[in-house]
């Protein structure tokens, strides 16, 4: 139960969309939350990942000054092209920002890390021990659209849906070792485009702790929301993200 690449773009609450989307969403980057809610709590780890003033992916902060996501979300570009806004429940508003002063990419897995170019001074989230087994619950936060279809508006306000682990068989194409299927509630509900690199987390509020990253669709649809969607698996791959924030 565990994966990579999802959405990039515009964030909402939820999780789903895919590294290889269809032809015809493929070129967005921005996915959001279908079928999930207005954020019921400050989320002080949560990063929107801007390019140009924009929002294009989600992030979590793991340090002061470092942040891990997909790899989808920063592979095709350089440390300048990208700035970030930290702890604020608006995308366009609020929190802190900074810009990015490094990146580097897993050679195989839908996960990435980047360098701050300044500590910030909202609190970072503890990724957990390990991801946990089907039927774990969780939730999935972003401003990725809130509508099934290509082509969606982001939201304003950070968006977030309550979720659980399911079978790895449930999603089509998973990397059981590195990556997390997670599911869509009432079969309509879960992440979308713009929430790629985004959180999945464990816990209660106050407490939570990171597990996933939002990667991709789990059936290859364009429409999101139709089926579980995939995450890359945080927690294993916390020896690699260790190693690769090491001062």
């Amino acid at each position: 139960m565990r994966t990579r690449a999802l959405l990039t773009g515009v964030l909402a609450a939820g999780a789903a969309a895919a590294m290889a989307l269809p032809a015809a969403a493929a070129d967005d980057p921005t996915p959001q939350v279908v079928g999930g809610h207005d954020a019921s709590e400050p989320y002080s780890f949560m990063i929107s990942l801007q390019k140009g003033g924009s929002h294009t992916c989600g992030a979590s902060l793991i340090k002061p000054d470092w942040a891990v996501t997909a790899a989808h979300c920063v592979q095709d570009g350089q440390p300048a092209d990208f700035t970030v806004r930290v702890g604020s429940l608006q995308h366009a508003s609020g929190g802190e920002t900074a810009g990015v002063s490094d990146i580097k990419v897993h050679d195989s897995a839908d996960i990435a890390v980047f360098k701050l170019d300044k500590p910030v001074q909202a609190q970072p989230i503890k990724i957990a021990p390990e991801s946990g087994p089907t039927g774990t619950k969780t939730r999935i936060i972003g401003w990725g659209q809130t509508t099934p279809a290509p082509g969606g508006e982001a939201p304003e306000t950070l968006q977030e849906l309550d979720t659980a682990i399911v079978d790895d068989g449930q999603c089509s194409g998973i990397t059981g070792q590195s990556e997390v299927c997670t599911s869509n509630p009432g079969g309509n509900a879960g992440a979308c485009y713009g929430d790629s690199g985004g959180p999945q987390i464990k816990g209660t509020p106050g407490q939570w702790e990171l597990i996933g990253a939002t990667s991709r669709a789990g059936n290859n649809d364009s429409n999101c929301a139709t089926g579980p969607s995939i995450y890359t698996d945080v927690s294993a791959l916390q020896d690699w993200v260790n190693q690769s924030t090491r001062a």
